[in-house]
């Protein structure tokens, strides 16, 4: 039987982990299912859980457990066969308050298709445009800056019971710095070690 990998990455809103799951995947040929991309799809869908999802987002709010497991759970079933890399829950990217609310006050989206700019260092070719639809760029509510710190203090509050469970278990590795390119060596170096050996394990890691 094939060896399989899964891991979880995990971090506050605009840690990168969009970022590092896309190299992740595209280095170490794993499937990447991204959460927030369940979530619009459901809301564009306008499915039921999809519709309680939105509600939360327009307060500004993470989307709770019981949500995001009715998003997942059948994505995941038709994925027994393979090794996948989940982003949005827990590799745990590490950066500083200040970094957050600098990535996301300048952070928009094309909202069909969920692909990030930020302005300073990801800027889209056409101000304000989709590179590749040309559709128009939003800056969503709670990336403005009023709502930033809110949103990481309710991250902090929710995402350390599941740290502390991956971290008993021993199979939480955390990497610390404020860019993505000084932080991708280390993750690379641990999954170059990690994915020959690990069989059928759900393992987490996240990004600050």
């Amino acid at each position: 039987m094939s060896k399989l990998f899964r891991a979880v990455i995990m971090g506050p809103p605009g840690s990168g982990k969009g970022t590092i799951s896309e190299r992740i995947a595209h280095s170490f040929g794993l499937k990447h299912l991204s959460s927030g991309d369940f979530v619009r799809e459901n809301i564009a869908a306008k499915t039921e859980a999809g519709i309680l999802a939105k509600t939360y987002i327009k307060k500004g709010l993470l989307v709770p457990d019981h949500v995001m497991t009715r998003l997942l759970l059948p994505r995941l079933e038709e994925m027994t066969k393979y090794s996948w890399l989940l982003d949005g829950m827990v590799v745990n990217p590490i950066y500083y308050e200040n970094t957050f609310c600098e990535r996301l006050q300048h952070r928009w989206i094309h909202p069909p298709s969920g692909r990030v700019y930020n302005m300073c260092f990801n800027p889209p070719r056409v101000q304000g445009k989709d590179d590749i639809t040309g559709e128009p760029l939003i800056q969503q509510e709670d990336d403005r800056p009023e709502a930033l710190v809110a949103r990481l203090r309710h991250y902090k509050d929710v995402a350390k019971p599941v740290t502390d469970f991956y971290k008993a278990k021993s199979i939480l590795y955390t990497f610390s710095d404020t860019e993505t390119d000084r932080i991708w060596p280390n993750i690379s170096t641990l999954l170059s070690t990690k994915i020959p050996t690990i069989q059928s394990d759900a393992r987490c890691a996240s990004t600050h």
